[in-house]
């Protein structure tokens, strides 16, 4: 049996956080796992290059990663306080990237994340980064949709 001892939850720290937590808890208990907490802030620089000086991007960035950190402290404190050895980290870029990046850099075992169940037309805008990383991640995806728990 395939031994569990690295889980990452990626998250983006909306109430959806909240409905997959219990299941990242219960699978991080009951294998003796230390749970790899990841918010990635999307590259603002592909967004903003058209529409902001260089100067005002990178202080717009600065301030998007301070307001997460503070967000991703916050979610730790309150709903992570007993988890022994959790391990949080912020990323800026694309997000599926970032998360296989960390996979392979961390040693990740299984990763747990939500889906936004998102179809049609705004699939095909903004695509799906759960799906890309259950195409290319080399461990086990686990991933739960928060709209449709109980």
């Amino acid at each position: 049996m395939a031994e569990i001892k690295k889980i990452l939850f990626p998250c983006d720290l909306t109430e959806d956080f909240s409905r997959i937590l219990p299941y990242v808890l219960s699978i991080s208990e009951k294998y003796n796992s230390v749970i790899y907490l990841l918010h990635v802030i999307q590259d603002l620089h592909k967004w903003g290059k058209l529409y902001m000086p260089h100067v005002s991007m990178n202080q717009v960035e600065k301030e998007a990663l301070k307001s997460a950190q503070d967000a991703l402290d916050r979610v730790c404190e309150e709903q992570l306080q007993g988890c022994p050895g959790l391990q949080r980290r912020l990323a800026s870029g694309d997000p599926a990237a970032e998360i296989l990046k960390m996979i392979d850099s961390e040693g990740i075992d299984l990763v747990v994340m939500g889906t936004h169940g998102r179809k049609g037309l705004e699939h095909r805008i903004f695509g799906s980064i759960a799906e890309k990383v259950v195409k290319k991640s080399p461990v086990p995806v686990l991933t739960i949709n928060p709209y449709k728990l109980k």
